[in-house]
Parts: structure tokens; C-alpha cells; sequence
């Protein structure tokens, strides 16, 4: 029976994983087709849906809200009514403030992580005094007040600037209300002519107008996603408008365009409450877009598709539930348990692959592009470096090295992705697919290996101090996994810092800047051939290959992530001040390990009362 298990498990959680495909149908407001309609945002098409959950990681970190009444709102769902009926998003507590400084000067209850905007609306002038102070001074020389408070005011801003992107505010039926704009353009221009000339005007006629052009004033100047396209499905993409740009434009033909129309519609159904009519306003302008706009509504489909399955999530649960049991399987040596890792593993790495393909496909990129892609291809290399060890050895240390790696990489990934849309548009200078696809990846696989070689590393000192279970043989094998994979890792980064180097010299005119990201490159390779020659010249012995591994994660993380943080050079776009603690962190973490690994051996748990000859 213990043979099928293995399979069992497996099969299960292909089901779990494909189970999110099906999506049963719709019943009230149909919220998923909603969010199916593409708009223009950060410099590309996208889904709603994708605004949605973009917006709501940045302002609440989730992706969902559990309201007071025990519902559970989509982050779709939640931006429908922070657009269309924000009187009742006002008193949802979505924004999280940590920082007791901040709660003690907005006068805030410490005894809860969320606030509403309600409860924010009265400190509104003292959060706008603080954050004209803060904004001039240089993000890496604020305190942790200034950061937070920061983090809060561009919170609300986005939460504000969301709330009038379909409507202005206090507005009740925005349908009528633009059929009443529209009856109001002819007079109301004649109004302002006869006005300019000095002659008689109806100041009824002129003063209606202006009203509706003070009100959609403020929407186009401030409105965040552009959804109106253009007239002419040729335009190029900046064409596209807010709400309130295309609506004060309209004023000088006389017609309302049918997208303006149709939102309108949707708005005024939703605060009414008529999902027949909210659903129908939202078909007949899916087949308006699909007459003119066909390439954008299939993108926004698929994109919305891509959320909507989660591949990275479901790769990152069954990567943990791979770990447990390869640990699981060091503890009792269990031929199954590790067997079950394996092909979980495998099964996971095949969803973190299609995540991986298919955001490809939908970007138009190679796999890496910013810090958060980054962190799913090095996930996705290192997966593949444990397979292959654990093939070849077959001792549970492959599986937990993939299970680890997969698991904290999508960790990282994901808190990465709390700062944004993670497919936003490229710097000029850096929108270049075939450097993309050979520096940029080359590189990320060497950095990818050199963690996988701290970790094994941490992997021998961990067995070695605390279990009995790192024999002569694991430790040999474990040197030899080290060793291998630091090879690999010095050919990978050394290839990838001189296609960097090429890479340069085409964008920048110059092959060597000393740029900071670039002296965390060249650091790398260095080490990694220190590692080497120290190893090949007899310098260290087994423990000390292991802490020079150990070491290649400080240095690793630093070129990584630390020269982002700089503010400095031209590569500083990286620059995440919450990553900043965790940097720290893992390398406090790091050196630990380190101190560890130089406690003599004869307290090690597994060379109690013997000393193998290469420790």
C-alpha cells in the first residue's frame, strides 16, 4: 500500500491545483466579468481585476476582505464599491498601520491592525502637513515613523484617487445625470459665447454647464486607471482616457461615447442595487469592446485567468507540504515519504513553470524583469538544482534544498509584490528582450545556484550540530553537492556579468561604470572562485568549503537585493524599504549559522567521540 501513497498524494494535489480552473457560474452581480473589462494603467493594458488586487495588496497587503458580517469580498468586488459606491467603502477598515508612532499621532485605538478611511478622514490635514515634510527627504534617511506614515498617505492618495475613477463625487444616478450633462452642452456653450461677448445669457444654462465641467474636471484630473479607449481602435495607446477627460471632451462634439454610457450604467445599477441591469450594461460593452478592441479584451482575459488560477500560490502550498515530508522522511528514513516529496516537488515545479511561461507570454518578456520576477525564476532554477541532486543522490537533501527554495522564493516574490503592478512597463533604457533573455537570466542562474550552495552548506551544519544523522557518507555527498554546484555557479555568474558588461556598453556606452549593482556582480564571481581555489589549494576542509558556501548567501543577497536599497546608480529601481529589515535579517541569520559551524566538532551531535578525517 506504502507504494501507491506516493502517487495518491500527488494526484491530490493535482486535483486541488487544476480545481481552481472551474469556476461555477455567477448568481446577482456578475463581479468576474466586471473585472474581465481591460483598462490602461501603468503603461499597459490590463484587467480589472488585476487594478483590483494590485490596489488592495498595496493599501491592505491581501487580496481579499472578511467584512463584519462574516462575507468575504473579492478584491474586485471591493473596488467596484470603493468606485461606484464609496459611502459604503469609507467603513471598511482596510488600511493596516503597525507603527505606534503614527497611531499616536492620528489619535487612532491601538488595540486593532485595520482602519477604516472614516477613521482617517479627520487627521486628513495632519497626514497631508506630515507628508509635504517627509517626501523631500531621501527614502533611505527616514525613520520608521516617516516610512510608515509614508506608506499610509500613498495608501489613501491611491484609495482617493480610485474612489472618482467611474464617477464624480456625490453622485447618486450617474446614468441620468450624463443625460442630463449632454441636454446641457448645446445651451450651455451658447451660454458661455454670448457671455464672453458681453451680451444677454441664460444664467441657468450656464451655470448647469459649468457645474458638470467643474465636477468631471476633477475626475480627469485625478482619476487613476484610463478606461474609455479611443474612437479609432488604431490610436496609439496613450489615447486612451480617464472617465473624466473623455467625458469634458465630449463637450465639444455634443455625444456621450458608448463606453462612458455603458460604465455609467453599470454605476448607477450597482447603487441601486439591479444586478440584471448591472450584468446586462456589462455584456453589451464586452461585445461593443470585442467589436473594436479584440487583442486588449483577450489579453485582460487571460490576464484575469493568470489571477484567477494563482499558479504561484498553489506551487508555493505543495512546495511546503513537500518540505515537511522530506524533512519528515530524514527522521525515520522512510523510502515513501521521500518518494512523496519528489514527485510533489515535480508536480509543483510544473505549475511554477506554466506560472512562469505563461507570465512570459503575457508580458511579452523573458522570465526575469524586475526583483519580484527575479525571485520566481531563481525559485524556479533552484527547484530544478534539487531535483537533479536529489536524482542522482537520492537521500531527501535534493527535495528539501527544491522544497526550501520554492517555498521562501515565492515568500520573498510575494512581499516583493507588495509595492505594485509586478508587470508594470520597463525603463527605457533596460527594454531590450535579447539582453533580457542572456544577461538578465544567465546572471539570476548563477545567483540561483550560489544560494543552493549555502543552503546545502546550511544543510551540513544544521544535520551535524543537532542530529546524528550526517554520516561520513551524507557529509561526503554533501561536499560534492557544494562543489559541483559552485562550479556551476561561477560559470553562470561570470557569463552573465560580462553579457552585463556587453549589455552596458550597448545602452549605456561604457562596459564597466563601477555601478554598484555591477560590483555586486563581480563580488560574486569572485567569491565563487574563491571558494574554488581555496578548496583546489587545500586551504579548507570539508567544514570550512561549508562556511565559505554559507558566506556566498551573505554576499548573494547583498548583490541582489542590498544594491537596490542604495538609492544610488543605475540600477536603484529596485529600491524596497520593507525588504530592507528582511535583508538584514537573513544575514543576521547567516552569521549565526556561520558561528555555529565553528563550534568545536566534538560538540557536534553527529562527531560525538569521532572526527571524520575532511571535517
Amino acid at each position: 500500500m506504502k507504494k501507491w501513497i506516493p502517487l495518491i498524494l500527488t494526484a491530490t494535489m493535482a486535483v486541488w491545483a487544476l480545481s481552481g480552473l472551474h469556476q461555477p457560474p455567477e448568481t446577482g452581480f456578475h463581479t468576474r466579468e466586471f473585472g474581465k473589462l481591460p483598462v490602461l494603467m501603468d503603461g499597459r493594458f490590463q484587467p480589472f481585476d488585476s487594478v483590483a488586487r494590485n490596489s488592495f495588496l498595496q493599501i491592505r497587503t491581501k487580496q481579499t476582505l472578511d467584512t463584519e458580517s462574516n462575507q468575504t469580498l473579492s478584491a474586485t468586488e471591493w473596488l467596484i464599491e470603493v468606485m461606484m459606491k464609496p459611502e459604503w467603502a469609507d467603513d471598511r477598515k482596510i488600511f493596516r498601520i503597525d507603527n505606534g508612532e503614527v497611531l499616536a499621532l492620528l489619535k487612532l485605538p491601538e488595540n486593532q491592525k485595520y482602519y477604516s478611511f472614516n477613521q482617517l478622514r479627520p487627521s486628513a490635514d495632519e497626514i497631508q502637513k506630515q507628508a509635504d515634510r517627509i517626501n523631500p527627504i531621501d527614502d533611505s534617511k527616514r525613520t520608521v515613523f516617516e516610512s510608515q506614515l509614508m506608506k499610509l498617505y500613498d495608501a489613501m492618495t491611491l484609495y482617493q484617487r480610485l474612489e472618482i475613477s467611474l464617477k464624480p463625487p456625490d453622485t447618486d444616478d450617474f446614468a441620468a445625470e450624463l443625460i442630463a450633462y449632454q441636454n446641457s452642452i448645446a445651451p450651455g456653450l451658447a451660454a458661455m459665447k454670448a457671455r464672453a461677448a458681453g451680451a444677454k445669457y441664460d444664467h441657468d444654462a450656464f451655470n448647469r454647464f459649468i457645474g458638470y465641467m467643474s465636477a468631471f474636471q476633477t475626475v480627469a484630473g485625478y482619476a487613476l486607471p484610463n478606461v474609455i479607449p479611443p474612437a479609432d481602435p488604431d490610436s496609439r495607446l496613450d489615447n486612451w482616457q480617464n472617465i473624466g477627460t473623455n467625458l469634458l471632451q465630449s463637450a465639444g462634439t455634443g455625444q456621450i461615447g458608448p463606453p462612458a454610457q455603458s460604465y455609467a450604467a453599470m454605476v448607477t445599477a450597482w447603487r441601486a442595487g439591479r444586478p440584471a441591469d448591472f450584468n446586462q450594461a456589462v455584456a453589451a460593452y464586452h461585445i461593443w469592446l470585442e467589436d473594436r478592441f479584440a487583442p486588449q479584451v483577450k489579453k485582460a482575459r487571460q490576464e484575469f485567468f493568470f489571477s484567477a488560477f494563482e499558479p504561484f500560490y498553489k506551487a508555493m502550498v505543495i512546495y511546503v507540504l513537500a518540505l515537511v515530508l522530506a524533512l519528515c522522511s530524514w527522521m525515520n528514513l522512510s523510502e515513501w515519504l521521500r518518494r512523496s516529496a519528489f514527485y510533489l516537488i515535480a508536480l509543483a515545479w510544473v505549475i511554477h513553470t506554466f506560472g512562469l511561461v505563461f507570465r512570459m507570454y503575457l508580458e511579452g518578456r523573458p522570465p526575469v524583469t524586475n526583483l519580484y520576477s527575479s525571485a520566481i525564476f531563481i525559485g524556479w532554477g533552484a527547484v530544478i538544482l534539487g531535483m537533479i541532486l536529489e536524482k542522482i543522490y537520492r537521500d531527501g537533501v535534493g527535495c528539501v534544498v527544491a522544497g526550501f527554495a520554492g517555498f521562501v522564493t515565492q515568500i520573498i516574490a510575494h512581499n516583493l509584490a507588495l509595492s505594485g503592478d509586478t508587470m508594470e512597463m520597463m525603463r527605457a533604457v533596460l527594454d531590450t528582450n535579447f539582453w533580457l533573455a542572456t544577461h538578465v537570466v544567465t546572471v539570476t542562474l548563477g545567483y540561483a545556484s550560489t544560494f543552493v550552495a549555502g543552503f546545502l552548506a546550511i544543510i551540513y551544519v544544521l544535520r551535524g550540530v543537532f542530529t546524528a544523522t550526517l554520516t561520513e557518507q551524507t557529509a561526503k555527498s554533501l561536499n560534492r553537492m557544494v562543489y559541483g554546484i559552485v562550479c556551476f555557479a561561477t560559470l553562470f555568474s561570470f557569463a552573465g556579468t560580462v553579457l552585463g558588461g556587453i549589455w552596458a556598453d550597448q545602452s549605456w556606452g561604457r562596459f564597466w561604470g563601477w555601478d554598484p549593482k555591477e560590483n555586486g556582480a563581480l563580488l560574486i564571481v569572485l567569491w565563487n572562485a574563491a571558494i574554488l581555489h581555496a578548496r583546489w589549494g587545500g586551504f579548507v576542509s570539508r567544514r570550512g568549503l561549508m562556511i565559505m558556501a554559507v558566506i556566498g548567501n551573505i554576499v548573494t543577497s547583498w548583490s541582489w537585493f542590498g544594491v537596490n536599497m542604495l538609492g544610488i546608480g543605475l540600477h536603484s529601481y529596485g529600491f524596497t524599504d520593507a525588504a530592507f529589515h528582511w535583508l538584514l535579517l537573513f544575514v543576521a541569520s547567516q552569521l549565526a549559522i556561520i558561528l555555529l559551524a565553528l563550534t568545536p566538532l566534538k560538540l557536534w551531535r553527529s562527531f560525538h567521540n569521532k572526527t571524520p578525517n575532511a571535517a
